[in-house]
């Protein structure tokens, strides 16, 4: 378990970080959410961007899981780190 898990915002940031490290998942994130990448600098620690950015990693389990993998992650952790910063009880 990784350190930061009970931090919403770092956990998210990992899993920003590498989503944006593989350039196929990185893409289709930026299509989907239309978010340019000055936007995307400037948002970096926006709650909502960040909620959005697992809410996009949990509509694509391989996703999800290769991310929660790669940063040391639970996915559920991921999970519950969106409901976190979304302002929902965890």
């Amino acid at each position: 378990m990784m350190k930061t898990e009970n931090d919403p915002v770092a956990l998210a940031l990992s899993a920003l970080a590498e989503t944006l490290g593989d350039e196929r998942r990185a893409q289709r994130f930026l299509d989907l959410t239309g978010i340019g990448t000055d936007e995307l600098r400037a948002r970096a620690s926006d709650p909502v961007l960040l909620a959005a950015l697992i809410a996009f990693l949990e509509a694509h389990e391989p996703d999800l899981l290769a991310v929660a993998e790669a940063i040391g992650a639970d996915p559920a952790a991921l999970s519950a780190a969106r409901l976190r910063l979304e302002g929902s009880p965890s």
